[in-house]
């Protein structure tokens, strides 16, 4: 089954357990949690506190994308604060092995993502490690930006990688999800899609989501 995965970094946070509450019903996934610490990324986010206050109003398993410097600091808190699953990026981590132990270790998906110019090689002795692969389809650090096309073609290479070497880890995008993109790259062979402002932007979550499965099945 395809994963939609609304991020929380456009939710309204003067509502949040309410904005939480309404995606978990509106058909949600998993919840998509952007760690940004204005080191590795321009934008400062927020901590493991959120993840804890989300964890008390939502089943909704928790995708936290660390996009932080030296992320084996932070990763104990944040599977104590309820994370069930955590990304880091292979461009801040200096031993992505030990990282990634770390996290299954705890008994939780560990998964690894790349910014748009890193290439899918990056991942060959560690691919078959991780549960999923966040591919990042905008420059990380601010929501709303425009999809960058070439990363269908990532998307494929790293597909056509895995079948060949036949893991099972899931393609995650995350960056420029919406209605005109979500179709493509689905085709491309996505499994799990992040999308921020093209759900919490919209007026019906429930209406939004539904219109990606639709174009994601089809």
């Amino acid at each position: 089954m395809k994963i939609i995965a609304p991020s929380i970094l456009s939710a309204d946070f003067t509502k949040l357990g309410d904005e939480l509450t309404s995606i978990e019903e509106a058909g949600a996934d998993w919840i998509h949690i952007d760690v940004m610490d204005g080191q590795f990324v321009p934008d400062i986010t927020y901590g493991p506190i959120i993840v804890k206050a989300a964890k008390r109003v939502t089943s909704v398993p928790l995708d936290v994308h660390l996009m932080i410097q030296n992320p084996d600091q932070m990763i104990p808190a944040f599977i104590n604060a309820g994370a069930d699953l955590i990304s880091v990026h292979v461009e801040s981590c200096i031993h992505l092995n030990r990282t990634i132990q770390l996290i299954k270790d705890s008994g939780i998906q560990a998964g690894v993502a790349l910014n748009p110019a890193t290439p899918v090689s990056s991942l060959e002795w560690i691919l078959d490690a991780i549960d999923y692969v966040l591919i990042m389809s905008v420059n990380p650090g601010y929501a709303g930006q425009k999809f960058i096309p070439n990363t269908l073609n990532k998307i494929r290479d790293l597909k056509n990688d895995m079948e060949k070497k036949k893991l099972s880890a899931l393609i995650q995008i995350d960056g420029g999800v919406n209605e005109d993109t979500i179709a493509d790259i689905a085709a491309a062979g996505t499994d799990a899609f992040v999308a921020g402002s093209a759900i919490f932007g919209s007026k019906d979550y429930k209406q939004t989501i539904e219109s990606f499965r639709k174009k994601i099945d089809a």
